[in-house]
């Protein structure tokens, strides 16, 4: 071509320039559909990040979730969870992994509290807000001890009071699902945490609920007294405060 005329030639550049950029947002977009689909994620809509560190623990970010048998919204229901408990205090959930759905979305597996102990079910991944935990409590029966370990480092270690015979401390893994100041009530001692775990009697406070307290009678830790829970001295209660927030998962052992 011997001559092009200087309009002509602008259109061109422009064209030009136009088709680069398209090739470019072209690449790009299939570059982020391609990260996109190697993210397991919640379904459209989701309010919270899919958490894929474990356990990992955390509020419900809706009035109620039914927690089901399978990943799957047919699933069988085993129980109603609700955002906030009878007491008014946050319900608490601990979740132990996560997986897609039967619907293509992001389910967890979770530690329901209630009976019988060790039952576990699934939640729509969007429907609670979970952050890694950091802290773990171990009780070991046998020996009557608790360690409470903190980022992976062993932070505390003392001699505890566990169940009688009839009225054993239940094995297995929990979670703390409240913290509280027994008010008036110099027998849980300074500091008391409830777990998610019940004892076998039905008739005591909360049905049965088993706890980590301090104690009005020291003089006791070391043997098989209680009706199930856990309990330790006022000094270890205050270690508690300090270093199991809610949430944290408990291994109960023998």
């Amino acid at each position: 071509m011997a001559a092009v005329h200087a309009g002509r030639r602008d259109d061109l550049r422009s064209h030009l320039v136009s088709r680069r950029a398209l090739i470019a947002w072209a690449v790009a977009a299939a570059a982020s559909l391609t990260a996109a689909a190697a993210i397991p994620r919640a379904s459209a809509g989701s309010r919270t990040t899919v958490e894929s560190v474990f356990p990992a623990a955390g509020e419900l970010a809706v009035r109620s979730v039914p927690v089901r048998k399978t990943p799957n919204p047919r699933g069988h229901v085993i129980r109603v969870m609700h955002q906030f408990r009878s007491d008014y205090r946050p319900q608490e959930m601990l979740a132990v992994r996560n997986t897609v759905g039967s619907d293509g979305n992001v389910w967890y597996r979770v530690s329901i509290p209630m009976r019988p102990n060790g039952t576990y079910g699934w939640i729509p991944a969007d429907t609670v807000s979970l952050s890694p935990t950091h802290s773990q409590i171990v009780v070991d029966l046998r020996r009557r001890t608790i360690d409470v370990y903190r980022f992976g480092k062993h932070r505390w270690h003392a001699t505890v009071a566990v169940g009688a015979p009839g009225r054993e401390t239940p094995v297995g893994h929990y979670f703390v699902v409240a913290r509280f100041v027994p008010y008036h009530d110099p027998f849980l001692g300074v500091f008391a945490l409830e777990t998610s775990a019940y004892s076998k009697l039905t008739e005591w406070p909360g049905g049965g609920v088993v706890g980590i307290h301090g104690t009005s009678e020291p003089q006791l830790l070391g043997q098989a007294v209680s009706h199930g829970c856990v309990r330790v001295s006022n000094t270890t209660a205050r270690q508690l405060e300090r270093l199991a927030p809610l949430g944290t998962p408990i291994w109960i052992k023998r």
